[in-house]
């Protein structure tokens, strides 16, 4: 089957290239380097060096590739999260799922392209009381002026047109928080010296739930979601643990101290109040549908096998 990835070097890209050609796959991906499209030769990828902003060329790629499939992975996040620079931090993967997305997806219509896999985030259901939310739960209301309501706008935008574009059967895939060996990225925000360095404090009572998953195991989900399911999964592990739980086991596999602890209010000062929300207030997501529909089974069941094995 000829497979279109759009964001083919990213953190989930990598290893899902890997999976489609093992597979058998004939995989055409997505970078904006020739340094990166060069590593993707060599794997066996055709490559297709494409800024996915610039929405003409990126139609134009979809279309020299007449894929049967297209998976969007296209985010542009930094290594570390600024929450008091939001429009710096999430705007360019913002702009990606709000606006490259849709035409991401008209362009697979037009090429005759049957089915669209789409990344999205489980993290935005609406704070009702619950551990663990099923993708029918309401998202978060959250006014389109502030950024995690952009964030949110985005997201609707993206989730929206791989679902109701006419002739594609649509796929989303609501990803947890990723870790793996070479994510840099802790889950919140932090970047991995942060924890190192004890800069990557618990906040609060740290209460907030978070949904993990390893990097291998959102390749697989969505190795999976091209020849089955329709409609959308969370892609996250069987444990959705309270950030007082995780943070510490994840500074232990990275030979770490313990993390300091902060009060909110001095989270809000220094990192703003969004990041002390997620610590604090996040509410996690169920993975059953993804295990009934899709037959995935993640690797690592539980991020405290999950950090021993991937990140010690």
């Amino acid at each position: 089957m000829r497979v279109f990835v759009a964001g083919a070097t990213g953190v989930i890209g990598r290893p899902l290239v890997t999976r489609l050609l093992e597979a058998g796959h004939e995989v055409i991906g997505t970078t904006r380097s020739p340094e990166r499209a060069q590593t993707l030769r060599e794997l066996g990828v055709r490559p297709a060096i494409v800024d996915a902003r610039d929405t003409d060329a990126l139609r134009g790629a979809v279309v020299e590739a007449a894929p049967e499939v297209v998976i969007n992975q296209l985010t542009n996040l930094p290594n570390k999260m600024n929450f008091r620079r939001a429009q710096e931090t999430f705007g360019p993967t913002n702009e990606l799922r709000g606006t490259a997305g849709p035409a991401l997806a008209g362009a697979a219509a037009e090429t005759g392209a049957r089915r669209l896999i789409a990344q999205s985030v489980c993290f935005f259901y609406a704070s009702t009381g619950r551990r663990a939310h099923s993708e029918d739960d309401p998202l978060l209301e959250l006014a389109p002026d502030v950024p995690a309501g952009q964030g949110l706008v985005a997201l609707r935008s993206l989730e929206r047109s791989a679902m109701e574009t006419p002739g594609l059967e649509g796929v989303i895939l609501r990803y947890g928080y990723f870790y793996g060996p070479e994510v840099e990225m802790v889950p919140g925000g932090f970047e991995v010296n942060d924890v190192r360095r004890r800069r990557a404090p618990m906040i609060g009572e740290g209460t907030g739930i978070f949904s993990l998953v390893h990097v291998d195991d959102a390749a697989a989900a969505a190795i999976a979601a091209v020849d089955r399911g329709a409609g959308i999964y969370n892609i996250c592990d069987d444990e959705p643990a309270p950030q007082a739980e995780w943070l510490p086991a994840y500074a232990e596999a990275i030979g770490a101290k313990p993390p300091r602890r902060v009060p909110v209010w001095l989270a809000k000062l220094v990192a703003g109040r969004q990041a002390a929300v997620l610590a604090t207030r996040l509410e996690g997501a169920s993975n059953e549908k993804a295990k009934r529909e899709l037959d995935w089974l993640p690797k690592y069941p539980s991020w405290r096998q999950g950090f021993r094995e991937a990140l010690g």
